[in-house]
Order: structure tokens, then C-alpha cells, then sequence
């Protein structure tokens, strides 16, 4: 019956999609990515013969979590080829052409009769979801194909549908993981009271992703370069949404002298963007149109583009992280691995190296403008005090870093995929 249910509830969705489409550009984007996606797909691997490993990401986010594990895997086994899947537009849309898989589609919808279709055709030899996205019917066609089936990166709290007591539908769901890698003990306790024991600690493998981003030698971003030439601290202000705005405000209004800001938008809409122009007028040059002139002359660089902020984090001095005065905090690992001291909002405690950066000194959660003020000046005006949380920073990253190895070395000990 709940089998029944949660088909009927799958269905529903992708109907709902379907008629928002015409009046919201992602639910279109979503909708239209997946028509004909048997065809296609069936046409791309028509002369296919090398072992498909397959990855699944929600998300760009995801994507980035588990890119460094899909790069260690094409190491290890170089006559393989990846089939990524995405289930949001926000990641296939930035990351479709990206070199390191074969195959890049959306996830059809999780109906029984797609999740046969789409392993017919794909025939992994693996599987692995990032951190999220429990699909019933895909893991059950899975499981009864014996494909091995990995969730890795994966983090549970005690309040998730699994873990209640009208949740057995959902903790089968888990169960037919060959494999769940967490990122702390305390998901793999929750994993083994709810009866799900093929779990054990591997950590995040989006450390591994920044670490070797901050190791690596820096881009050149001129116009970035130029806009800091003349010495004053940066504050890189990642992910930003519309409800960070009244807090940073102040900052930009009354420390524009002392601190210049580059802000790099979660959505770089034109709405958006003029939202941040009015907070400082006359001040902000965007990205796309900016000279080393303008943007020498500038107190808030916008970037209107996406791909940088990654790179951004390199130089700056300080960083505040969006999206925690509403859903859900963004990355803040890319910042910390460049040493920055991280601000972000209160809604942050779901995220466990936001928690664990706050205990160690190295970030600052905020309520409001006043907030932020207090907790930025005695770093912005004492070097040594900043230099300090640099250091901190920096080794939390590079002490966490290593998830990829250890599941690697897992997956080449207990499964044979050749």
C-alpha cells in the first residue's frame, strides 16, 4: 500500500511540474530536460561497450561533493565510463558538459516503470548517491539486480522520516544500499538503532574537493585583482539570498572605506541583481561589464556569472556565506579552506561543519547587522587575531580531508566492478 502511495505521490509530482512549467522557468527547465529521455539516451549508448559506473546528484552542490570521488574512480578504473545524473536544473544546467562523465542526463522521474527502462539501458556496474535522494524504485530495481549501490557522504538526525516510528517504508528505502558512507559516528548510531548496519565513517568528500582546490595554483581573475590592488581587506559574500541583505547592509554602508565586498548571488537574476545595486548606489560594478578602471574605483564587485566563487575565496580576507536566514546555509568549506573567518546567519545547526567550525573559533553565526559588526571588527582591525583563525581554519579543512580515499579503498577491497 505505501508502495502504492508513494507512485501515486511521484506521479503527482511530476504532474504539478508540468503544469507550473509554463510560468516557472526551472520547473520548465526540469520538465523539458527529461522529455524524450529514453531515446536519447538509448542513441548514446547504442555502440557503447566500456563498464558504466552511474553517480547520481541532486544538485550542483552534491555534484561538487561527490566530484572527487567520480575523478579517483576514472583513476582507478580508466576503461570505465560515468553516467551522471542529475535530479535539479541548478546542477545539470552549470554542469551538463562536464568533461569528466561520459554521460550527463537528468534522473527520470522514480516510477517503477523508468527505473527498469533507465537500467536497461545504463547497466551500471555501480551505482552511487550523493548524500541524498533515497528513490524507492531505483533502489529496489537495484538491490534486485544485485548492482552494487553505494550512498556516500550521506549525514542522519533523529528527527528524519527514517528514524520514527510509522517510518519502516523509508528505512527499507535505506536498507538496500549495499553500502551507506556517513560523515559522522552519530549517523551511523542513528543507522544501526533503526536496523541498518552496512554503514561505517568515510567523512565528507567535499573536503577533499576544497582542499585541493585551495592547494591548487590560483586562476588569474584580473578584474578580481584589480579590485583589491589597493590593499583594503575583502569580504567575499558567497551565496547570498535577499533575506542576507539587511544584515549586510549596514556593513556595506558604514565600512565601505575599510572593508570592500565581493558578492557572488545564489541566483544571479536581474531581480537579484538590482536588489544588491540598491543597497549601495553608484558604488557596485558588476562583473560582466567592469574595467580595471571601474573596478579599481569600486566598493562592491557583483558577480552576475556562475563558476567563480570558488575561486573568489582565494582573495579575500573574510567571507559571509548565504542562505542561513532562511532554508539552509551554503558552502561554507570553500572559504574556510583558504583560511577565511566565516560569518553566516542563525539558521545553520544542520550542518555539521558549520557546528563544528563555530566551536573551534573559526566561524561566526549572526542575527542581525549589529551582530555581524561585533563579531567582524575585532578580526578586521587586529591582524594577528585574523591570522590566527586563518591557521584554524586551514587545518580543520586539510585534518578532514581523505573520505574519497577511504571509500576507494573500500569499493576496490569488497566490490568488484571490472
Amino acid at each position: 500500500m505505501l508502495s502504492f502511495l508513494y507512485s501515486v505521490a511521484i506521479y503527482l509530482y511530476g504532474l504539478l511540474l508540468r503544469l507550473v512549467a509554463p510560468f516557472v522557468p526551472k520547473a520548465a527547465q526540469w520538465v523539458g530536460g527529461r522529455k524524450g529521455w529514453r531515446v536519447r539516451l538509448r542513441e548514446a549508448l547504442r555502440h557503447e561497450t566500456a563498464p558504466l559506473a552511474w553517480f547520481h546528484c541532486a544538485s550542483l552542490g552534491e555534484f561538487e561533493q561527490g566530484r572527487p570521488l567520480m575523478e579517483a574512480y576514472a583513476r582507478q578504473y580508466p576503461t570505465h565510463k560515468i553516467v551522471l545524473t542529475f535530479f535539479s536544473p541548478s546542477g545539470y544546467e552549470v554542469r551538463k558538459n562536464w568533461p569528466g562523465a561520459a554521460y550527463i542526463l537528468y534522473l527520470p522521474l522514480d516510477t517503477a516503470a523508468n527505473a527498469r527502462a533507465f537500467l536497461d539501458l545504463v547497466r551500471p556496474r555501480l551505482a552511487v548517491f550523493v548524500k541524498y535522494e533515497f528513490w524507492h524504485h531505483f533502489l529496489r530495481e537495484l538491490q534486485r539486480r544485485q548492482v552494487p549501490t553505494l550512498c556516500v557522504s550521506a549525514i542522519f538526525r533523529p528527527e528524519q522520516v527514517f528514524f520514527k516510528p510509522w517510518g519502516s517504508f523509508f528505512r527499507a528505502i535505506l536498507s538496500r544500499f549495499t553500502h551507506i558512507f556517513t560523515q559522522n559516528d552519530a549517523s551511523v548510531e542513528l543507522l544501526r538503532q533503526a536496523g541498518i548496519r552496512q554503514a561505517s565513517v568515510a567523512g565528507d568528500t567535499r573536503f577533499d574537493t576544497v582542499a585541493r582546490t585551495a592547494a591548487q595554483p590560483p586562476v588569474s581573475l584580473p578584474l578580481v585583482e584589480a579590485f583589491q590592488a589597493d590593499g583594503v581587506p575583502v569580504m567575499i559574500v558567497g551565496s547570498s539570498w535577499p533575506e542576507d541583505l539587511p544584515t549586510l547592509t549596514p556593513l556595506f554602508q558604514q565600512y565601505h572605506q575599510e572593508l570592500r565586498f565581493i558578492v557572488a548571488p545564489h541566483e544571479i537574476g536581474e531581480a537579484n541583481l538590482r536588489q544588491v545595486e540598491a543597497a549601495l548606489p553608484g558604488q557596485v560594478v558588476r562583473y560582466s561589464t567592469a574595467t580595471p578602471t571601474t573596478v579599481a574605483q569600486a566598493h562592491v564587485l557583483l558577480i552576475d556569472n556562475v563558476g567563480l566563487l570558488s575561486q573568489l575565496y582565494r582573495f579575500g580576507h573574510f567571507a559571509y556565506v548565504g542562505g542561513a536566514f532562511g532554508k539552509g546555509l551554503h558552502n561554507t568549506l570553500e572559504a574556510a579552506a583558504f583560511g577565511l573567518p566565516v560569518f553566516f546567519g542563525p539558521t545553520y545547526h544542520k550542518f555539521q561543519e558549520a557546528v563544528e567550525l563555530v566551536a573551534l573559533g573559526g566561524a561566526f553565526p549572526v542575527h542581525s547587522a549589529q551582530e555581524l559588526e561585533t563579531a567582524l571588527l575585532p578580526l578586521l582591525r587586529n591582524e594577528p587575531t585574523r591570522l590566527l583563525v586563518q591557521d584554524l581554519n586551514m587545518d580543520y579543512v586539510f585534518q578532514h580531508a581523505g573520505a574519497t580515499q577511504r571509500i576507494m579503498a573500500w569499493l576496490d577491497d569488497k566490490v568488484d566492478v571490472k
